[in-house]
C-alpha cells in the first residue's frame, strides 16, 4: 500500500466531531490526500421516527448546515475535503457505492456498538463491512491523539502461500500507515493451541506426545522468519499464547498500540463457527482496527487452481 491519495470517512446524523472523523483529518493532513465526508441518515422508519416529514427535513437541514461549516473550516486548514448528506433506506450499499464512486484507498467510521439482543436479529453494519468493503476499512473506536503512535500488524502465519500472502500485505498496509504517521511498528502473532487442535481435527496428529510443541517451534521459526523478510526490530516482535481475543486484548492493555491491523477473508465453515477474530477485536472495544481485504483469498478455489 503506498501513501492515502483519498479518504472517506462514513458518519451517522447527530454525530459531529467523532474519533473516525478526527482520525481521517489528521490523516488527510498528514498524507495530503483528499477527504470525503459522507453523513448517511437511514430512512428505515423502524420507530415512527421518519414518520414527519418536518422531522426528516430539520434532520437532513441541520446535518447540511453542520457538514457545510465543518467544509469551511477544513477548506481554511489546508484540506482538499468534499462532503455530503445521504438519505438511504440501504446504509450497506450505500457505502459500498460510495467507495466505488470516489475510488477511495480507505474507509474509516466510528465503530457501531450494538446490543447483544440486537446482533443476534440483525447482522452489524461494520460486520457487513468488513466482509463487503473492497477497500481497508479503519474502524475508529477512541483515541489518544489524532494520529497513531503504535501500530500492530497481527499476523495468521498461514503457510504456502508466499509473498503475496495477506500476512504480507497486513504487515505491507501496516508499515505504510506507521511511514505516514511517523509511528512505531510491532509485529504480533497468537498461538492458539485450540485454534490449531481444532483445525487439525481428524488428522490424528493432534494426539501425538510433543504435537503441541513442535508446532509452536514450527510457528515461532514462521514468525521469525517473516519478521526479517519485514526488517520488524527483535524488540517489536510480539509471539502469544493463549485464546486469540483474550491473548490480544492483555497485549493491547500492556501497551500503546493505538491501530491493530489485521486479516480480513471470508472463512470456511469451521473458521466461521469459530468466529471472526478481527470482527471480534472490534467488537470488544479493545483499540483501533485497520482490517485489509485479502487481494486474492487464499483460501479460496480461485487460490488453489
Amino acid at each position: 500500500m503506498t501513501q492515502y491519495q483519498r479518504l472517506l470517512v462514513m458518519l451517522g446524523p447527530q454525530m459531529r466531531h467523532t474519533p473516525a472523523l478526527q482520525r481521517a483529518a489528521a490523516l488527510a493532513d498528514t498524507s495530503g490526500a483528499a477527504l470525503d465526508i459522507i453523513v448517511c441518515v437511514d430512512d428505515v422508519d423502524t420507530f415512527g421516527l421518519m414518520s414527519d416529514p418536518a422531522e426528516r427535513k430539520k434532520l437532513l437541514d441541520d446535518n447540511q448546515q453542520w457538514l457545510a461549516d465543518e467544509w469551511e473550516q477544513m477548506r481554511r486548514a489546508g484540506l482538499d475535503v468534499a462532503c455530503d448528506v445521504i438519505l438511504t433506506r440501504d446504509l450497506l450499499q450505500t457505502a459500498l457505492d460510495q467507495v466505488n464512486r470516489v475510488h477511495c484507498d480507505l474507509l474509516i467510521k466510528d465503530v457501531q456498538h450494538e446490543p447483544t439482543l440486537k446482533r443476534l436479529v440483525n447482522t452489524p453494519l461494520d460486520w457487513q463491512l468488513l466482509r463487503e468493503c473492497p477497500v481497508p476499512i479503519h474502524l475508529v473506536s477512541e483515541i489518544r491523539c489524532p494520529l497513531p503512535r503504535l501500530i500492530a500488524a497481527a499476523v495468521d502465519l498461514i503457510p504456502g502461500h508466499g509473498a503475496d500472502s495477506l500476512d504480507d500485505q497486513v504487515i505491507e498496509a501496516a508499515h505504510s500507515l506507521a511511514l505516514q504517521c511517523d509511528a512505531e511498528l510491532h509485529l504480533v502473532h497468537v498461538f492458539d493451541t485450540a485454534r490449531t487442535h481444532l483445525s487439525d481435527f481428524g488428522a490424528g496428529t493432534v494426539t501425538m506426545p510433543g504435537f503441541t510443541g513442535s508446532v509452536r517451534t514450527a510457528q515461532h521459526k514462521a514468525f521469525d522468519h517473516l519478521a526479517d523478510r519485514h526488517s520488524i526490530d527483535l524488540a517489536n516482535r510480539h509471539f502469544l499464547e493463549g485464546p486469540a481475543t483474550r491473548a490480544i486484548t492483555a497485549h493491547v492493555n500492556h501497551s500503546r498500540t493505538d491501530v491493530m491491523v489485521m486479516g480480513n477473508r471470508h472463512h470456511d465453515i469451521l473458521q466461521t463457527f469459530m468466529g471472526d477474530i478481527t470482527a471480534h477485536v472490534t467488537e470488544q472495544q479493545l483499540c483501533n482496527v485497520l482490517a485489509v481485504k485479502a487481494s486474492v483469498d487464499p483460501l479460496s478455489p480461485v487460490a488453489e487452481q
